[in-house]
């Protein structure tokens, strides 16, 4: 029993993760029904940016947050312009295939500055360090922040789109885009900050990771990245709660398949799960079937 329990507190951990990452896939889908796989490698540079806060310039970890967060939303704003903006009104597989282009590109291209070694986070001091003996369950402070920072990102995600004004145009936009501009609504702003919100998660995401692991490297962003696309398929894509749902649901998954079968197969088994879903329901847990209007 005190195996299982430790290994849900894994999953929560790992789960926390997909989550923030899952929730960038979800609002850019939700808004312009793109599936943006560049979104892997800005939780990728987040980390690099986490990284370079603590290691170069000595910050501590929560700056270093911070700013890797603040660093991450001008990335993910620059790729939204650049990349995306123009191709808006292009056929969906110009858009998908430009992804896919955008996501090489940062890979390769951090690869050339930072070298394809994989680089080792500095060593946590002070109360990072903590670890709690409950029974015999071990929970360390990475594990702790990582839920609690999660928390904390997806209530104040929650109360942006429900309770805010820029909340309430990405609503709009993603429900009928031509019928949101009529009312005046700036949609090219409103897709800019979806982007804004998303990048903002998957570089909190990279900086977790790296604290977590302790090691990243510039192709660290391939995996997490296509788990976290699952777990919002799971969920329903185009659907907040449901991408945190599904988060965490891929989190336990990964997590109990490695513990009690073998770590070879968690891969197979998320992406089996991802087949299972879209053949018994497409459009995810709390999806709902719609009618396309002909």
């Amino acid at each position: 029993m005190e195996q299982l329990l430790q290994q849900i507190i894994n999953g929560v951990s790992l789960g926390s993760i997909y989550a923030l990452i899952a929730l960038g896939y979800t609002m850019v889908y939700g808004i312009i029904r793109l599936i943006n796989f560049a979104h892997g490698e800005i939780y990728m540079l987040g980390a690099y940016i986490g990284y370079f806060c603590m290691s170069t310039f000595k910050l501590g970890f929560l700056p270093s947050l911070l700013i890797s967060m603040v660093i991450c939303t001008m990335i993910g704003i620059a790729i939204e312009k650049i990349a995306y903006k123009p191709l808006r009104n292009s056929a969906r597989i110009a858009v998908l295939i430009t992804a896919i282009g955008v996501s090489l590109f940062i890979q390769y291209t951090t690869m050339f500055f930072v070298g394809a070694g994989v680089r080792t986070y500095p060593e946590m001091t002070g109360i990072m360090t903590k670890r709690f003996q409950i029974g015999g369950l071990l929970i360390n402070m990475q594990q702790v922040l990582i839920v609690i920072i999660t928390v904390i990102l997806m209530t104040l995600l929650q109360f942006i789109v429900k309770k805010t004004r820029i909340g309430k145009a990405m609503r709009a936009v993603s429900m009928d885009k031509d019928a949101a501009q009529l009312m005046g609504i700036n949609v090219d702003t409103t897709i800019s900050f979806t982007f804004l919100l998303g990048s903002a998660l998957a570089g909190a995401a990279g900086i977790l990771v790296g604290v977590y692991y302790n090691s990243i490297n510039p192709l660290m962003g391939t995996m997490p990245g296509l788990k976290a696309f699952i777990a919002a398929v799971l969920g329903g894509i185009g659907i907040i709660p449901g991408a945190m749902i599904g988060g965490y649901l891929i989190g336990l998954v990964e997590v109990l398949v490695s513990g009690y079968i073998n770590s070879m197969y968690r891969d197979a088994v998320v992406f089996a799960i991802l087949i299972l879903i879209l053949i018994v329901k497409p459009t995810g847990i709390m999806g709902k079937n719609i009618r396309e209007k002909v």
